[in-house]
């Protein structure tokens, strides 16, 4: 996939959180967060795809602004919309669960001593054993290990002295098994990878299966650079994922994820506010005429701003356009001006901008043409 044709074309972008997105020290790159979303006002998808659970990841994406959306976690177990207007902030779309008895009974032959965690989506987990702080994600809760085998998970976490020699033995109870270290591993399902949840998510948004782009740097990574068509590893990479990898970025201290982000936009003027650089970027990709439509919640602040464009005839939502939340349509006039999108006025001696009322699609909203619509 060349850079040209990433960016006038919905992508789905797959990106991995830890080592690409966030460092050791659970620190976000500057720019990163301006680099996403810009990149979602251009149209893309952006998708988190995580090892991480669902508890440990939902902090992150809110931190990295990415509250609305499809995400992947725990190694493709759990796939989920973002919405901040769901109760939890989520809804579980797929989790791909199988019975932990064998494994867990396999593990505990092969190695007595190991520490077991079966996850509890959204929650945390339960253990055979207290983990120690930072080792999972969300809460912990000690069963019993009759209770550990009852009923189905989505991914079971196995920690012993040099467990990672005993993949294979345990891969023969059918299961699928990532390493994540010698004496760290992550069972799941039969099947179950990062790759496969995501081509799920593509098939759902109907995104061609040559306009995706991933990201990443870990070993659990690998089926989901095979899948993409264009595949970047960062430069902390091992080097057996830097091997199966179309391309290789800098490192996650050296912010390599951002270039790549850069490579899906068009050049933005970096004197323009983030709000007039999204509204720029949205209205050069679209491939029709844009409006802005905004949305109130129960004040005077937008709750969602969105760029819209017509295609064949009828209006179709573009892009999301992130820094309009939160601010009021007078925000958003002054922004459009800034990148150069003139608008609609009404008559001499009232030259406020013209909107026009959108009775579709959720509450009563307004929508602001540009370019002299």
């Amino acid at each position: 996939m060349s850079t040209a044709t990433t960016t006038s074309t919905r992508a789905l972008v797959a990106l991995d959180i830890d080592g690409t997105l966030v460092d050791g020290e659970q620190r976000i790159t500057t720019g990163t967060v301006e680099a996403l979303d810009l990149v979602r006002a251009a149209g893309h998808e952006i998708v988190p795809a995580s090892g991480r659970s669902l508890a440990g990841l939902l902090p992150i994406v809110t931190r990295l602004g990415l509250t609305h959306g499809w995400a992947v976690c725990s190694n493709g177990a759990v796939t989920v919309r973002l919405d901040r207007a769901a109760p939890s902030g989520y809804d579980v779309v797929e989790a791909r669960t199988f019975d932990p008895a064998p494994v867990i009974r396999r593990a505990l032959d092969l190695a007595p001593a190991v520490h077991i965690a079966i996850e509890e989506v959204g929650w945390g987990w339960r253990t055979s054993g207290v983990f120690e702080p930072g080792e999972l994600n969300g809460q912990q809760k000690t069963v019993l290990l009759t209770d550990l085998m009852a009923e189905p998970a989505t991914r079971v976490v196995l920690t012993a002295p040099g467990i990672r020699r005993y993949t294979d033995a345990l891969r023969a109870c059918g299961v699928t098994v990532a390493a994540q270290g010698p004496d760290w591993l992550d069972v799941t399902a039969a099947g179950v990878n990062k790759a496969v949840a995501l081509d799920t998510v593509r098939a759902h948004l109907g995104i061609p299966a040559d306009r995706t782009v991933a990201v990443g740097d870990g070993v659990n990574d690998l089926d989901m650079l095979a899948w993409a068509a264009r595949s970047v590893a960062m430069g902390q990479a091992p080097a057996i994922v830097r091997s199966a990898a179309g391309e290789t970025t800098d490192s996650i201290d050296q912010a390599g994820v951002l270039p790549v982000l850069a490579s899906l936009i068009p050049a933005v003027d970096h004197t323009l506010s983030r709000l007039a650089a999204q509204i720029a970027t949205a209205e050069r990709i679209a491939p029709g005429p844009v409006v802005l439509r905004v949305w109130h919640g129960s004040g005077p602040d937008l709750a969602r701003c969105e760029a819209w464009t017509l295609q064949d005839g009828h209006w179709v939502r573009h892009a999301p356009i992130p820094s309009g939340v939160g601010v009021t349509m007078r925000a958003i006039e002054t922004a459009a001006l800034d990148a150069g999108m003139p608008f609609p006025r009404g008559e001499e001696g009232r030259r406020r901008a013209w909107w026009r009322s959108v009775t579709a699609d959720g509450p009563a909203g307004f929508e602001l043409p540009l370019s002299g619509l």
